[in-house]
């Protein structure tokens, strides 16, 4: 092993509160390209690359199959020495989550928030793990590149620039570090430490991840004393690259939610801002508050105080039932244009279109059949634009209904 930290990157404002950011196997820290603009906002982001990843050697780990995940949690510790951080926020995608896991449980004093996106107690069976490592070993990564679309994301997605980067970076990737990785997660089980941890813990899923399934979130959320779970619809198990705006609002709200209700209006604002970046997408607020004019300040306050940082950021129902209940509140009252824009914020909270299409069908008794009608052909428009079947890209489900006030 060589005494050389991990290649790194920092961004942010240097006096932000620090936040550290692990890739996942085979990947740079370019995965984290699509949150790295609004995390930075508020933190001073630190992401670095795994060992043989990126611009990190591959001696960071041995190569005699005898790396564990405390190597690795070495490294993020050193790192986070090396900026003079006692305390810091990390977040990670699989096996960069599995060493926030380990930091949380074994270094509880280091550790002041924990986000584990797409990653697990456990990654299955040893041996697999060890027949992997032989794989890479002998043949080298390109061994791996066939099976990445259909498991990192969908293999349309495998074509865009960002998926052909994330292969590409995965065609890079030193052989013999990719291997020390895949002997880490070998010998990697946290299951019986997960109760360890108590920092503030969000748990992300994939619904469609095939490499670490909702189910292996889900062990994570139950057992770590008061963590959350977010299961993003329609992304595998890249969930921040396919489904960015989802796991960026969630990774926003986690970091920046206050821990008590809000007290003043400043604070009800910030709580409220965070909330409906989660819920409505980065991109979709930050257009609505471009948008704003001196006629619509006061409009946009308040609903931002109002609706986002007293009502939605309430403990008392989970945001699935919130957009359950808003979802059907719209319908009733005809409100199309806004009803687009909810359930696109229905799929960010995890609701699938099946379910949706239960609200709506439930609503069709309670609401009307004429309502519903119009309900059901709304919510086809936004999947039709989501799916680009309408001759759009897909980007902006609702933007013929954008007024200067949305919300």
């Amino acid at each position: 092993m060589t005494d050389t930290p991990p290649h790194h990157a920092l961004s942010g404002p240097p006096t932000a509160p620090p936040l550290v950011l692990g890739s996942s196997l085979g990947t740079s820290l370019a995965v984290w390209e699509p949150q790295l603009a609004a995390l930075a906002r508020g933190h001073r982001v630190l992401r670095w690359d795994l060992p043989g990843h990126g611009g990190s050697p591959a001696s960071a780990l041995p190569s005699d199959g005898s790396a564990t995940i405390d190597d690795l949690a070495a490294l993020v510790l050193r790192l986070a020495d090396d900026q003079g951080w006692e305390r810091f926020a990390y977040a990670g995608i699989s096996i960069g989550g599995a060493v926030g896991l380990h930091l949380a449980a074994h270094h509880p004093d280091r550790i002041s928030s924990l986000s584990a996106v797409c990653s697990s107690a456990r990654f299955g069976d040893a041996a697999v793990w060890r027949e992997r490592a032989a794989l890479v070993r002998a043949e080298g990564t390109e061994a791996m590149v066939a099976s990445r679309p259909g498991t990192w994301f969908s293999h349309d997605f495998a074509h865009t620039p960002l998926g052909a980067a994330l292969i590409g970076d995965l065609r890079a990737t030193d052989r013999a570090g990719y291997a020390a990785c895949c002997d880490v997660l070998a010998g990697y089980d946290m299951t019986a430490d997960l109760a360890k941890i108590t920092a503030p813990t969000l748990v992300v899923a994939g619904r469609d991840d095939p490499a670490t399934p909702p189910s292996h979130a889900r062990r994570i959320a139950d057992a770590v004393p008061g963590a959350s779970l977010l299961e993003v619809a329609g992304a595998a198990h890249l969930a921040g690259v396919e489904r960015p705006e989802a796991v960026t609002g969630a990774l926003l709200a986690h970091l920046n939610g206050p821990a008590a209700p809000p007290r003043d209006d400043a604070a009800r604002h910030a709580a409220g801002m965070a909330v409906r970046r989660a819920v409505l997408g980065v991109a979709h607020v930050e257009r609505a508050v471009a948008r704003t004019t001196p006629f619509t300040a006061r409009f946009q306050d308040f609903i931002t105080r109002y609706a986002w940082g007293e009502i939605w950021t309430g403990d008392g129902l989970d945001r699935r039932t919130r957009s359950c209940i808003t979802l059907t509140a719209l319908i009733a009252h005809g409100h199309d244009a806004e009803l687009a824009m909810h359930i696109r914020a229905a799929l960010t909270n995890g609701l699938t279109r099946e379910e949706i299409g239960e609200v709506l069908l439930q609503s069709a008794i309670y609401c009307g059949v004429p309502a519903a009608n119009s309900a059901f052909a709304t919510a086809q428009r936004v999947f039709d634009d989501i799916d680009g079947t309408d001759g759009t890209d897909g980007t902006d489900a609702d933007s013929a209904s954008h007024s200067d006030t949305e919300r």
